[in-house]
């Protein structure tokens, strides 16, 4: 069964990371939700609280197939100051496991720790600024270069949890996924 990391923080954006979980939940995939703050309680950009099912500090040393991070603001930021977090996902980038970023997160996260140099990728409009070294497209929803995966924005959060769940699980559990939930 594919191992997946999801951590969350504060003023992720609630769409795309409850998206994020179900979908891939509903594919087969194990997926761990991990709150990078002390607290398992983790209130999400709109308002929604979700408990995470674990603290980052207790799966650091656990292996993931994949590690998908949602947007929002301020919660990529917060994400992107979680040395715990860096440490893992460039742990996880040398083993070539997939590394997943939506929104704010793909410019606020990936771009300034260097997981998008000599990639193309794309974000939330008006953050592009920040896939420092990148080649950005601001109209595709959802792109894939390598191991990096990164996502527009709230609306395209359906295809980008579709599209990592195809990664891990292949094309048909995808579109069943898919099919079940009228995409």
């Amino acid at each position: 069964m594919s191992k997946v990391l999801v951590p969350i923080a504060n003023g992720n954006e609630d769409i795309e990371a409850i998206t994020i979980i179900d979908v891939l939940r509903r594919g087969g995939v194990a997926v761990t939700v991990a709150s990078i703050h002390e607290s398992k309680q983790v209130v999400m950009a709109h308002g929604t609280k979700v408990e995470a099912d674990v603290r980052l500090a207790e799966v650091s040393e656990q292996v993931f197939d994949a590690i998908v991070l949602p947007g929002g603001m301020p919660g990529a930021e917060h994400l992107r100051d979680c040395q715990l977090l860096i440490d893992m996902l460039e742990k996880h980038d040398i083993d070539d496991a997939l590394l997943a970023a939506i929104c704010a997160s793909p410019a606020v996260v990936f771009g300034t720790h260097g997981f998008v140099v000599d990639k193309q990728a794309t974000c939330y409009p008006g953050f592009e600024a920040g896939l420092t070294g990148a080649e950005y497209l601001p109209n595709e929803p959802v792109v894939m270069d390598g191991n990096i995966l990164t996502g527009k924005g709230p609306a395209a959060a359906m295809v980008f949890a579709l599209t990592v769940l195809g990664n891990l699980k292949g094309y048909e559990t995808a579109q069943g996924v898919a099919d079940g939930l009228l995409c």
